[in-house]
């Protein structure tokens, strides 16, 4: 069932004129009146009816516990969630909840309440007056696990507290209500999943339960719930954020891709890079399957909204087993009609804006999640991981590769022969209007910086440039040769675990010009949304 898309009523927007004239109970509101405008809303919604009752039980118990995930974000990125209370005036309330704090996501995290100064670089991961010099000078152990939180002792030094004990009583009550979902579960595999992942939130220790869900590929019903990505740690990377999905599988989508998974030994070897780059062979067990999305929760739904993905994150699991890739096809249909649509009419030459077609662009994310599987997760000299030695820059620099090394397979696997459908020009058309979306999220989002890396590339080889009516154009031969230098420069970064060349890069080309951010202004001006914001939950699926 496709879900319907709600632009924001121009009621809201009147509310919203007159509440920035207001001021909350100890904050004044320093929000610009068009702020709400950037979202659109989406029904988060889908087709039910071939659910037993017991998994419609389940999808309940599942929802309930992704709502844990939510309030433990909320004391990861901001802290205490009293902020809430001290505004009285809904609107601005509502911006507060999209962002998850007194910060605008998806510009640059501007505080929009007076009263509040920058962000913390750490979120609130680590303590405010925390130095990086002090933190690396301290010894301990379990300071850059993924699962800790750092905090100080009674006498002011620094301590690493895991998860399941900071948050221990959230996320004992988050376990016992997926012990209830898996015993409603009659998909043996998903159960056994559901049941090693309630175990995880209470030991800190993931592992099993990630391969235990890389196992699970027949469920109708998808949920994925815990400390996942470290986007929101902007000091180190190292801390993961809490976060959940409930998803819905597409049947009929899903067995149209079911080959691709099966292709990733032969397109780690196809990479344009030196041999010892692509050493590695990434595991083959994954899929990659399409998904109505029904609930986001934490760390996926603040800001931007993510329309796909690819877990688990741990190296050793993907090399051992590879990883799951998830479309969310329904998202994605949202983004694209609301948001890609209008910016290639309005800034893309009229022949490239014919090609920019919703298969070329679910073709790119999909393959975008399936780049991240690829290349190298070690480096090549004895630094580590690639995030280890990438630190807070592995983010930015993971998300360009997964976009350029995504199109770069998309190229291979069509002179393959793997791909049929549509033409590599569209493709390549989608890929550059879907580069004006992600931009906007901004230097505050790992998605947005490599978004700005990508363009000052293919502007700096050639492959995109203005015609006389100021429109975007693309040189198709030399779009090709950026795929193919771009997908080296990155993966060779990553292999060298090279910390300063991926800053000078993102340093130098991580920004937006004047003449890009006259682009962008034309954007705004034209009131497209930067993002959606869902109405979702129990209620709207008639649960």
């Amino acid at each position: 069932m496709k879900s319907k898309i709600l632009l924001i009523p121009m009621i809201v927007i009147l509310l919203f004129s007159n509440a920035c004239k207001k001021k909350t109970a100890n904050q004044e509101v320093v929000l610009p009146i068009d702020s709400l405008a950037i979202y659109t809303t989406y029904e988060l919604n889908s087709d039910l009816s071939s659910l037993t009752d017991s998994e419609k039980q389940a999808i309940k118990l599942m929802i309930k516990a992704a709502d844990i995930m939510d309030e433990l974000f909320w004391q990861q990125a901001f802290g205490d969630k009293k902020l809430m209370d001290t505004i009285t005036n809904d609107i601005l309330r509502q911006y507060a909840y999209i962002n998850y704090g007194p910060w605008d996501r998806l510009k640059d995290n501007k505080p929009f309440i007076k009263g509040y100064g920058a962000k913390p670089a750490g979120a609130n991961f680590y303590p405010a007056d925390m130095t990086k010099d002090e933190f690396e000078q301290w010894q301990d152990p379990n300071k850059t696990s993924l699962y800790t939180m750092i905090r100080r002792d009674d006498s002011g030094e620094l301590k690493a507290i895991f998860y399941h004990e900071y948050f221990k009583e959230q996320l004992s009550e988050a376990a016992n209500l997926l012990n209830q979902a898996a015993a409603l579960i009659k998909d043996k595999n998903f159960s056994n999943y559901l049941s090693l992942r309630a175990q995880a939130l209470t030991t800190s220790d993931y592992q099993q339960s990630d391969m235990a869900w890389l196992d699970s590929k027949t469920s109708k019903i998808e949920f994925i719930i815990g400390p996942i990505e470290s986007y929101e740690d902007g000091l180190y990377g190292y801390k993961t954020a809490f976060e959940s999905f409930v998803l819905l599988k597409d049947i009929e989508w899903s067995k149209q891709l079911e080959k691709y998974a099966k292709l990733l030994p032969t397109l780690q070897k196809a990479l344009p890079v030196k041999d010892e780059y692509k050493k590695e062979v990434p595991g083959s067990l994954g899929d990659i399957n399409v998904y109505d999305a029904i609930y986001y929760a934490g760390d996926c739904n603040a800001g931007s909204k993510t329309i796909a993905i690819n877990l688990p994150n741990d190296e050793e699991v993907q090399l051992k087993k590879g990883t799951r890739k998830l479309q969310l096809k329904n998202v994605m249909q949202a983004k694209f009609d609301k948001i890609v649509i209008p910016i290639s009419e309005l800034l893309l030459d009229k022949n490239i804006v014919a090609d920019v077609k919703f298969n070329t662009f679910f073709q790119n994310v999909m393959f975008h999640e399936v780049a991240h599987g690829l290349g190298v997760k070690n480096t090549i000299n004895n630094k580590g991981t690639a995030r280890e030695a990438l630190k807070e820059l592995y983010s930015p620099i993971e998300e360009a590769k997964a976009d350029i090394t995504g199109l770069f397979l998309v190229l291979k696997l069509r002179e393959m022969g793997e791909i049929t459908d549509g033409q590599l020009e569209e493709n390549f058309a989608s890929f550059v209007a879907s580069i004006f979306r992600s931009i906007r999220f901004g230097a505050a989002s790992a998605h947005g910086i490599a978004n700005m890396l990508e363009f000052n590339f293919l502007i700096d080889e050639g492959a995109i440039t203005k015609n006389n009516e100021g429109k975007y154009t693309i040189d198709f031969e030399k779009m090709k040769s950026a795929v193919y230098n771009m997908t080296e420069k990155i993966i060779t970064i990553q292999a060298n675990g090279d910390y300063y060349a991926a800053k000078k890069w993102i340093d130098e080309k991580g920004k937006i010009n004047t003449d890009l951010q006259n682009d962008l202004d034309k954007i705004n001006n034209a009131k497209i949304p930067v993002d959606i914001v869902f109405t979702q939950g129990i209620n709207v699926l008639g649960l």
